[in-house]
């Protein structure tokens, strides 16, 4: 893997390069092949908390993870088990949806070689309410006005400039985010 790690508010030391480098080298063990893509690692101070942002683009999967906490090690820690679990859901989903393929294994170990033993999560992928609403035309911001009125953190609407439906999202620092169609 080659990382490329920076700093935002925030002097990336060798000590935390090394430590993010060791910590996101664990998850090679959940691969049959030593992984060849880049990890993007973003560390940064947003209203006194540390913050670590994790990419790492694979071959029809994208991980991503973010955490934050007072400590930045822990913050560190955090998304790497957050990484982990990602990988275990998706392998989980991979070898339900292809038991017989043998093309999973091309990606992912049958088990992964842990110090440690893992414990799977329950990955039952169970919907248990389905909404339907007439998509109103408007425009983002105000999409992002009737989503704070009914207090969610997303809001899906029919955009009037682009005529596609368009989904409005709070971000965690406080912005807000939109999806449109590719």
């Amino acid at each position: 893997m080659k990382y490329n790690i920076r700093g935002q508010q925030i002097e990336v030391t060798d000590a935390l390069r090394d430590y993010v480098e060791k910590k996101i080298s664990r998850l090679d063990r959940y691969f049959e092949a030593p992984l060849t893509s880049d990890v993007n690692v973003t560390l940064s101070v947003i209203r006194n908390k540390q913050s670590v942002e994790v990419t790492i683009p694979l071959t029809g999967v994208m991980l991503r993870a973010e955490e934050q906490h007072d400590d930045m090690y822990a913050a560190i820690d955090l998304v790497v088990d957050k990484l982990e679990r990602q990988i275990r859901k998706h392998k989980t989903k991979l070898n339900r949806k292809f038991r017989q393929d043998g093309g999973i294994r091309a990606l992912f170990r049958e088990e992964p070689v842990a110090p440690q033993a893992v414990e799977e999560e329950d990955d039952e992928l169970e919907v248990v309410r389905t909404k339907r609403h007439a998509l109103k035309p408007m425009d983002v911001e105000e999409a992002i006005l009737q989503m704070n009125m009914i207090g969610h953190s997303f809001f899906v609407f029919a955009n009037s400039d682009t005529k596609e439906v368009n989904v409005v999202y709070k971000r965690n620092d406080g912005k807000y985010g939109l999806i449109e169609q590719a």
